[in-house]
């Protein structure tokens, strides 16, 4: 009988002054995978510290969330691409489950949608700024999704071919949409949501908050790319 062997895959990791939460981010990369920490200007030694702990290290000067996630795509070369934030608040062991989904054919883009674990862990004005987002989504390209978590894993070509354009905050949604556009299926999964260590740059700040929403209502109002097969997504529970 042949039995199938868990893939591995890269993992790109957008980081700004996280030298604080790095070390067990690092550690929890699952076995046999590379890590890519895209430093986007930190001025705290984060690059250093990632680079000692053996991570590939990625410099994009251009500020953005979006910029440093791309930046981190057109460095891997596995054909399995995963994304986590570099805060602390997720655990990229999880993504052996979604690449293992992905790998088998059971869906496109595996996203995590975060259960908060603990007291602050996610602001209520953030909750509600992503619920309503999740809302237009689905009115946007029907895919039905409660979260657009920023644990995610997809192929490497799947993802280099919906040119992707954002280099703000609006990346994580224009992958999802265009990704639905282009007919691939898209599911989601419960992970663990923890309060990050240090303080967030998006969430964190009102001023952050207003360019993230500015950022994805410019991303919803773009016109739909040409699909080349109808759009789903898979079951919560199908997906497990």
């Amino acid at each position: 009988m042949t039995h199938f062997a868990d893939p591995t895959a890269d993992v790109v990791l957008p980081c700004l002054d996280e030298a604080a939460a790095l070390p067990w981010v690092l550690e929890h990369i699952p076995v046999g995978w590379r890590a890519i920490v895209v430093d986007n200007g930190s001025t705290d030694g984060s690059a250093d510290i990632a680079r000692s702990l053996g991570a590939t290290v990625v410099h994009e000067p251009r500020r953005g969330f979006g910029a440093a996630c791309h930046a981190g795509l057109l460095a891997a070369d596995a054909e399995y691409v995963c994304f986590c934030d570099c805060d602390g608040s997720l655990d990229p062991g999880l993504l052996t489950g979604f690449v293992r989904q992905v790998a088998t054919g059971q869906v496109d883009l595996m996203l995590g949608r975060r259960r908060p674990q603990g007291r602050g862990a996610w602001p209520a004005h953030a909750r509600a700024g992503n619920l309503a987002l999740s809302r237009m989504l689905r009115r946007r390209t029907d895919v039905r999704l409660h979260d657009l978590g920023p644990l995610r894993a997809a192929r490497r070509a799947d993802l280099l071919a919906l040119g992707l354009t954002d280099r703000r905050s609006g990346y994580p949604l224009e992958m999802v949409v265009r990704a639905a556009d282009a007919g691939l299926r898209v599911a989601e999964t419960d992970v663990p949501y923890r309060p990050r260590t240090g303080k967030s740059k998006v969430t964190g700040t009102w001023r952050g908050t207003w360019h993230a929403v500015r950022d994805m209502r410019a991303v919803l109002r773009q016109p739909p790319a040409p699909a080349t097969a109808t759009a789903t997504t898979v079951p919560a529970e199908a997906a497990q």
